[in-house]
């Protein structure tokens, strides 16, 4: 059974350079985060690996997923749980035949008809939005609502993570539309205590659990 978390926090050392991937991993994991997603546009790839290997060994460590956005290369070379790829990243299914079976592979989608291809690829979650407007990606599409995201959890039959402007004031709605989990970046990485914002985001899923 493939473990799909429920919280995602993708590190970033863009948004903010207080922290490195290592130390948002490990303050993020604190605060309760069950998925860490390495997502780093940049830099070489000797040394995306480097880092790559040390996120998997805390990850490891700690019993939480870890998974590689977009690189594929750097996911099989530092053993990561898995992908995850954006619409114009590396193709679902070359990846799956690149990772493996067992691997965990996520698709990003911002509309239905993304959802689906990401479905019909092979794609073991898929990661939707922007919910809300988000400046965290430059690539980020229009935000897509809590209507949309709604009809997606509904007809796509596989876990969907939210994803996109999510803050801890915004998420309960999220959570309610049926999504299995929440992805974030800022409403972590660019916080003056990343583990507390990551406890209060957890709450927020384990209140929704039980409602």
């Amino acid at each position: 059974m493939k473990k799909i978390g429920r919280f995602h926090v993708l590190t970033d050392a863009c948004l903010q350079t207080r922290f490195s991937h290592l130390e948002l991993a490990e303050l993020a994991i604190a605060g309760g985060a069950d998925t860490i997603q390495f997502r780093e546009k940049g830099g070489e790839t000797r040394q995306l690996i480097r880092i790559a290997e040390q996120l998997q060994a805390l990850c490891k460590k700690a019993g939480v997923t870890f998974i590689v956005n977009d690189r594929v290369d750097v996911a099989i070379a530092s053993r990561a749980a898995g992908a995850h790829l954006g619409q114009n990243d590396f193709p679902i299914p070359l990846a799956r035949k690149l990772l493996g079976e067992e691997a965990i592979i996520g698709g990003s989608a911002g509309n239905l008809e993304e959802a689906r291809k990401c479905f019909l690829e092979g794609a073991d979650y898929i990661g939707f939005g922007p919910v809300y407007f988000t400046a965290s990606k430059e690539d980020a599409g229009p935000a897509g609502g809590l209507d949309l995201l709604k009809q997606v959890v509904k007809e796509i039959p596989l876990p969907v993570i939210a994803i996109g402007g999510l803050t801890k004031d915004n998420t309960f709605p999220v959570l309610q539309t049926g999504v299995h989990g929440i992805a974030v970046i800022s409403a972590v990485c660019c916080q003056n205590d990343p583990t507390e914002a990551a406890k209060c985001l957890r709450r927020l899923l384990e209140v929704e659990r039980h409602a």
